[in-house]
């Protein structure tokens, strides 16, 4: 088994109705302070697609970490292995590096610790616990655009 096929076998739990259509509104109005939007090319059109995310800053790295498993926007990072983050007026390109499961774990606590009392976060892990589950990648090479 191959790692495609590893990661075809993880898990994704779609957001309700509300947090999709209104949450990711509210979400960049709300908590820009929190939130910076991913923007990445489409594995299949090359178009580019925006997610709002929270960046996780640990141990002097940076992350991004998918709390509803493997989601469109993890998905597409795989593929194209380069994306755009854009926080505050300020937009920064990036490569991003998988983080292998093992090291999962204690990445997502920190997650856990830094964004867990918002909306959904802390229950979408109770009901995806197994970190193989939360595609993880480590943000690289930033620079300015």
């Amino acid at each position: 088994m191959d790692a495609e096929d590893v990661m075809s076998e993880a898990k994704y739990l779609p957001p309700p109705w509300g947090a999709r259509v209104i949450g990711n509104r509210m979400a960049r109005l709300i908590a820009r302070s929190v939130l910076s939007m991913l923007s990445v090319r489409g594995r299949r059109t090359g178009n580019w697609r925006s997610v709002p995310v929270a960046v996780l800053e640990f141990e002097g790295q940076r992350y991004l970490v998918s709390p509803r498993g493997n989601t469109d926007w993890a998905r597409n990072l795989r593929a194209a292995g380069t994306a755009r983050l854009k926080r505050r007026g300020k937009t920064e390109q990036f490569d991003a590096v998988e983080v292998p499961t093992a090291e999962r774990p204690r990445l997502i606590e920190a997650y856990l610790e830094q964004f867990g009392k918002f909306p959904t976060v802390a229950s979408t892990f109770r009901e995806l616990p197994d970190p193989a589950d939360h595609p993880t990648f480590r943000i690289m090479n930033a620079t300015p655009v």
